[in-house]
């Protein structure tokens, strides 16, 4: 069954969303959390650490070092099992064959890390 649909947000709402383009350094195993991973990210002008439930999802992690992925930048810093989380990586999500599938969004060409999404 479809997710129900969200509230309609204006598009004044929507351009609070700071989304970018980031260039995953590294990628770890969350210490304190078997589904959790920890990305090093470089955001063009700086760099910061991100936490997605993501492990389960993903046959190699370590896959997405090297890649751009799109980020909400300007999401409010959250704990996550000890560690805390600047910003959200965008994922898409469907049951693919029973099971729950996860892809990361990324971009089809190279761009700089930091370039904004619209």
């Amino acid at each position: 069954m479809p997710d129900e649909p969200k509230p309609t947000i204006s598009y004044d709402d929507f351009c609070k969303l700071d989304m970018r383009v980031a260039k995953v350094l590294e990628v770890s195993d969350h210490p304190n959390a078997d589904k959790l991973i920890v990305l090093k990210i470089d955001l063009g002008s700086e760099q910061r650490q991100i936490i997605a439930g993501l492990k389960p999802y993903l046959a190699d992690p370590q896959s997405l070092a090297g890649r751009n992925i799109i980020v909400v930048a300007n999401l409010e810093p959250r704990k996550m099992r000890g560690l805390e989380s600047n910003g959200m990586l965008l994922a898409a999500s469907d049951q693919a064959e029973g099971a729950e599938r996860v892809v990361c969004l990324t971009t089809l060409d190279d761009i700089s890390p930091g370039a904004p999404v619209s």
